[in-house]
């Protein structure tokens, strides 16, 4: 099996929405201290360029779901893989994820985090696909609104493969 891959959004343009999104929340976290948690594999490319274009004092905190396994359609089935290593009661959080497709997996996120009772609880993405979108799920800060295609790179992957490509490309397995 080999596989063509386009490029839908180069490099270039994905570092300048990063520091564009990283200006922004950095606005909107003055004077305060950001948690930052990061949805493994894919957000971990994602959260880490933005971590470092704001400027507010941040932490980071990682949680693996997955609703996906080998496949390239989410199963509807959510499991946690890794919890968070720090409690976040009290604290604003910011979950960051490389793509929003369904909604499922971070519907379920969200709600589980917001019985944590954080101060406040904001979402972050890279990419979003709203025509896929079964759960409503609110996006606080969106990098790009994309098609309903198949999409790797910058952390995003097919099987584990391609996640380390520096642009998000479109895939079509042949």
């Amino acid at each position: 099996m080999s596989d063509k891959i386009s490029v839908l959004i180069d490099e270039e343009t994905i570092d300048k929405k990063i520091r564009q999104m990283g200006e922004i929340i950095s606005k909107e976290y003055e004077n305060k201290n950001l948690h930052m948690i990061c949805v493994l594999k894919g957000g971990t490319f994602f959260m880490c360029e933005l971590a470092k274009r704001i400027t507010v004092p941040v932490s980071l905190d990682f949680m693996a779901v997955s609703s996906y396994g080998m496949d390239t359609e989410s199963s509807g089935r959510i499991k946690i893989i890794k919890d968070l290593d720090e409690e976040i009661e009290g604290r604003d959080v910011l979950v960051v994820e490389d793509i929003i497709d369904s909604g499922r997996t971070l519907s379920y996120l969200l709600k589980l985090l917001r019985e944590r009772k954080p101060a406040s609880l904001k979402l972050c993405t890279l990419l979003d696909k709203p025509d896929r979108r079964v759960c409503e799920v609110e996006v606080n800060h969106t990098g790009f609104v994309i098609p309903d295609a198949f999409v790797v790179g910058y952390g995003l992957d097919c099987a584990q493969k391609y996640r380390n490509l520096p642009y998000i490309g479109v895939i079509e397995t042949n």
